[in-house]
């Protein structure tokens, strides 16, 4: 079964809390492969190692069966991610709990889900779904 994931969502302004804690629950909770940015913490070195932060963040995500996006603000890496998963064929998993996302986020989705909880199964479907074909 194909089942790494690539932990996506807002870094750059955040704090270790909200950059981290979800990350690591999720890897707690998967039990697979995860590729997680966090591992290269760029915060406060961005204007000088934006070319490595993009392809390195960009290799993860094709080297990932899935991408799942932890949606709490709108970020431009986020979404960046997210469309550059799109156009080469990856599933997006979106974890919000927002009533106002953009449709440009939208269109590029594979499933929204609530919780993590819900973002383990959704990635098993994915899993399963990308296996079969």
């Amino acid at each position: 079964m194909s089942n790494t994931v690539y932990l996506c969502g807002p870094i750059n302004g955040c704090t270790d809390d909200e950059a981290s804690t979800w990350r690591e629950k999720f890897k707690g909770l998967w039990g697979y492969g995860t590729l997680d940015p966090m591992r290269r913490d760029y915060r406060g070195v961005e204007d000088l190692a934006y070319r490595e932060i993009v392809d390195l963040d960009k290799i993860d995500v094709r080297l990932s069966d899935i991408i799942l996006v932890n949606y709490v603000k709108p970020s431009v890496g986020t979404s960046m991610e997210v469309f550059y998963a799109h156009s080469i064929g990856k599933p997006v998993v979106v974890i919000c709990n927002t009533g106002s996302i953009s449709p440009w986020m939208k269109y590029h989705t594979t499933i929204f889900v609530r919780t993590i909880d819900e973002a383990i199964e959704a990635c098993k479907k994915c899993c399963i779904t990308t296996e079969h074909l």
